[in-house]
């Protein structure tokens, strides 16, 4: 799945998910450094596990930020 965020750095968020599980997750822009290591940590992470501790997090001033949108990403997974 390709997610486009809103309100990010980030372009685009490719997601592939298996049987709940997150496999992969690879950030197009934003903060590479950053972005490889939540991409990492998240790899192999339930994602209700990774979307409880991502949701809600804020990139200074906006009301959003990168894993907040991975988050996002995540919960349509869910949804659909």
């Amino acid at each position: 799945m390709v997610y486009h965020p809103q309100g990010v750095c980030s372009k685009a968020i490719d997601l592939e998910v298996e049987d709940g599980v997150i496999k992969s997750v690879e950030f197009t822009g934003g903060c590479n450094g950053n972005l490889q290591g939540i991409s990492r940590l998240v790899s192999g992470m339930k994602i209700e596990d990774a979307i409880e501790r991502l949701r809600g997090i804020k990139c200074g001033f906006k009301n959003t930020s990168c894993p907040d949108q991975l988050a996002c990403a995540l919960q349509e997974i869910l949804d659909n």
